[in-house]
């Protein structure tokens, strides 16, 4: 099968949709399908040869983050060379209502498309207020994939219709094998993110973490992610902040042999979490995961029997919590345990097949994509009827 995906995100940036759409794409690219992917990419970004750049992107705050797209008639003309370029039996369309080339495919593209929405925010009136610019588009997509409940309660409450849940994938297997480091392992905590950005939690964490060094004096924070190191312990005491080593941005290997070696894993996000890919892929090393109780969080983690949680925001809470899991080991290992049988249900193995299963439905008895020639369409990109 020809399959084409739509990044909507910088490939260049790291982010759970970029790491999702990577590896579907080369989970299926295994299986012996044809895939490409078209994705926002600066010029000097080496690129996977199944990724085609679809041009610089620009950052947007979108979904409490700030999103790097790519939107505009230059990029409406790469959508449209690489859908007629590609003659693909579907198009795999990742938040279609996000202004970038998700949005810009829905309005080039005719044929079987299906779309995966992964924003979870229930009050969104910038989508609501979208909603006439963005209903063409929509009326396009052949079938709607949702990456958990509360990204599909999004998309009923704002947009209408209806999705199949689907969550993210992983490789499981990839983190369950990876050796612990040793200079890692010893009374660690681990928090992997972007260091500078207030939904992902560190913040709430910096604030756990004296009562958390003051009952476990032995414990230290290990912190992956981009961001102002010095910022981020600004609020603890000095001789506190050598409890925290900032290792900067790491490889899918290091991040496989960080969570394989921490005591417990900690996600203290605060919002904007639609599903959260850290956490199956935490699970999947066997770490014993903390998480504030996010609804999507509770999701993953089977309310509470796959991992502990502890009130969103709440940092006496999220300290508490992990002073009793730090000084337990027996809850600890029961929670691998748990986690690891668990997980097994977002391994590619069967979100890969579920997907699949997705695609034959809307290409069984289809024409291929083509793009759209209405010329309504095409002035809205602006394009001269030569392109």
């Amino acid at each position: 099968m020809k399959i084409g995906i739509v990044c909507p995100y910088s490939w260049d940036v790291p982010g759970g949709v970029q790491f999702h759409i990577r590896d579907l794409a080369e989970h299926l690219i295994r299986l012996g399908h044809d895939v490409s992917v078209l994705a926002p990419a600066d010029d000097e970004t080496p690129l996977p040869p199944y990724v085609v750049s679809a041009g610089r992107a620009v950052p947007v705050p979108y979904n409490g983050s700030v999103a790097r797209l790519n939107f505009g008639f230059l990029s409406a003309a790469r959508v449209r060379r690489w859908l007629h370029d590609g003659t693909f039996d579907v198009i795999h369309i990742h938040e279609p209502t996000s202004p970038s080339l998700g949005l810009l495919t829905c309005w080039a593209a005719r044929g079987p498309i299906v779309a995966t929405f992964h924003t979870s925010n229930p009050r969104s009136r910038a989508m609501i207020a979208a909603y006439p610019i963005l209903q063409p588009a929509l009326e396009k997509i052949s079938a709607r994939i949702a990456v958990s409940e509360y990204a599909r309660r999004t998309l009923v409450e704002h947009l209408g219709g209806d999705a199949v849940v689907i969550p993210n994938g992983v490789d499981v297997d990839f983190f369950a094998r990876a050796e612990p480091k040793a200079e890692w392992r010893g009374g660690t905590l681990g928090f992997i993110g972007r260091i500078d950005e207030p939904r992902k939690g560190l913040p709430v964490l910096m604030r756990a973490l004296p009562a958390i060094l003051a009952a476990r004096p032995e414990t230290r924070l290990l912190v992956a992610g981009r961001g102002d190191e010095e910022e981020a312990v600004a609020s603890l005491p000095k001789e506190m902040r050598g409890r925290v080593e900032f290792l900067g941005m790491v490889s899918d290997e290091d991040k496989a042999r960080l969570l394989r070696s921490v005591d417990v894993y900690v996600a203290p996000n605060t919002g904007g979490e639609s599903f959260g890919i850290i956490l199956v892929e935490a699970l999947s090393a066997g770490a014993p995961v903390l998480a504030s109780d996010l609804d999507a969080f509770g999701q993953v983690l089977d309310h509470g029997a796959a991992g502990d949680l502890f009130a969103n925001e709440d940092a006496d809470a999220l300290a508490a919590a992990a002073i009793r899991l730090l000084g337990d080991p027996e809850r600890r290992e029961g929670l691998r345990v748990r986690g690891s049988a668990h997980v097994r249900r977002f391994d590619w193995s069967t979100v890969g097949a579920d997907i699949l299963a997705v695609y034959e439905t809307v290409t069984d008895g289809a024409a291929a994509v083509d793009t759209d020639e209405r010329p309504g369409l095409r002035s809205r990109f602006g394009l001269a009827a030569r392109d």
